[in-house]
């Protein structure tokens, strides 16, 4: 059985039957049930279906499953504070289902700020990050009144402080660096010593950024944030940042006379890309965080701090399914096979990015054919344009037919570009068997719209 095409049950002999939902280790939504004539059901809603009502490329976004696992992380960690992760995918849609499930929002650009805003998202559960802020997103900030401030450098104090009066203070956090190695590609670790991100524990930067902090009446340093990197399925990562975090903590009370009353980790959770793949067991993280965080601060004599986290891709990737129509099949003297399909890096830059690997099922139809490797190819102008290496797809596959893709949700569409002008897809939200459009596709006429001259 492949992995890379078979994800749900096979279609039922007996017409009209609906079959049970993806088994455990599945990368599909949790709705996700196969019907008659190769369809297969996401939100109770046919993706063959969406496909010719709305036209490819087009992303399938469940809605129930993002609330369930919204839920699931409040329920894991009733007593921390859950932000999601804008930069995963935001739309007002996303906005409104977040607020109503009671998470925060983690925004790092004035855009996201702005958009959560226009939804009418309560500001003082929005947290504004980013290692490069400007002065004017740090006003609108200050204006919105967002609830925290996460400091990046040291610029970002005084200038901040400038903006703040003492009478409200402006609650931050700073971002420090535990110098641990996480997560599943070295453009996404973000938790190590040199780079962009924050302030390294070693050689004292943290602890010059919370004196210089702590100095300023109108700012209110509320706990240190880090961030370790992105799909990351392991706890001890987390385990070994809480070990140095807390130690930090214990050291600004010593010198400081202060205790902080929170401590961020950050997300970077991992997802399931394909059947059997590993991923972050979210009650395996919340039991043993709290206990270690619990552990440590009572050796170093510490109240426990609240506990911020930032999920992102692990409430928004396996929500969604990206559905493809292929336009040509070419065989290759080399014996290499490529489907090429009607998107491609311009909606889902990762696999160029990162040699991310999916799954991949053809729906629509049934094939009696055999299996055979094809790559999945993208339609731009690059030989890196690949979606799926060596996927196993009916030998049969041909124009027409109508590929999805699942674990869609997260950093594709909000990663997506203008390449070859062929315009970013739309967004359908399914539940209860209705499907309805949340973005609309874009259009030539939309790039020409941003000209002013020729």
């Amino acid at each position: 059985m492949s992995q890379t095409q078979v994800a749900v049950a096979a279609p039922a002999e007996r017409p009209g039957r609906v079959l049970e939902g993806p088994p455990a280790g599945s990368p599909w939504p949790a709705s996700a049930r196969a019907g008659t004539g190769g369809e297969l059901l996401v939100g109770g809603v046919g993706l063959a279906e969406a496909a010719d009502r709305f036209g490819t490329p087009l992303y399938v976004l469940d809605e129930d499953e993002v609330r369930t696992r919204a839920r699931a992380y409040r329920s894991a960690l009733p007593q921390a504070q859950v932000l999601y992760a804008a930069k995963a995918f935001l739309c007002s849609a996303m906005a409104d289902w977040i607020a109503e499930e009671g998470l925060g929002l983690d925004v790092c650009s004035a855009g996201e700020l702005r958009l959560a805003a226009a939804t009418g998202f309560p500001p003082q559960r929005i947290l504004l990050h980013g290692n490069a802020k400007s002065p004017e997103e740090l006003r609108l900030a200050r204006r919105l009144r967002v609830g925290r401030i996460v400091i990046d450098g040291l610029a970002e104090i005084p200038r901040l402080a400038a903006l703040a009066i003492a009478d409200t203070p402006q609650r931050v956090l700073v971002r420090v660096l535990p110098g641990i190695a996480a997560g599943h590609h070295a453009a996404v670790r973000t938790g190590v010593d040199g780079q962009k991100f924050g302030f390294g524990i070693a050689g004292g930067d943290a602890a010059e950024a919370v004196g210089r902090v702590l100095a300023q009446p109108s700012l209110e340093l509320a706990g240190l944030h880090c961030h370790l990197g992105s799909q990351i399925t392991e706890v001890e990562p987390y385990l070994t940042a809480l070990d140095r975090l807390v130690r930090l903590l214990a050291e600004i009370r010593d010198r400081h006379g202060v205790e902080l009353p929170e401590l961020d980790l950050g997300g970077g959770h991992g997802v399931r890309y394909r059947p059997g793949e590993e991923e972050l067991d979210l009650a395996d993280f919340a039991a043993r965080v709290a206990g270690h965080l619990a552990a440590r601060c009572a050796e170093h004599g510490l109240s426990v701090p609240r506990l911020l986290v930032e999920p992102g891709r692990a409430i928004a990737a396996p929500a969604a399914v990206a559905l493809y129509r292929v336009l040509s099949v070419k065989h290759g003297a080399d014996g290499r096979t490529f489907a090429a399909v009607d998107g491609g890096m311009s909606d889902n830059p990762r696999p160029a990015l990162y040699g991310s690997s999916y799954a991949v099922r053809l729906v629509g139809r049934v094939s009696g054919a055999p299996p055979a490797v094809i790559d999945v190819v993208g339609r731009h102008c690059e030989a890196g344009d690949v979606l799926v290496h060596a996927a196993e797809l009916p030998a049969d596959l041909r124009a027409g037919d109508l590929l999805a893709v699942p674990a869609a949700g997260a950093y594709q569409l909000s990663m997506a570009s203008g390449y070859n002008l062929v315009g970013r897809p739309a967004v359908v939200a399914v539940r209860d068997g209705r499907a309805r459009l949340l973005i609309r596709r874009e259009t030539v006429e939309d790039f020409q719209a941003r000209e002013v001259g020729r």
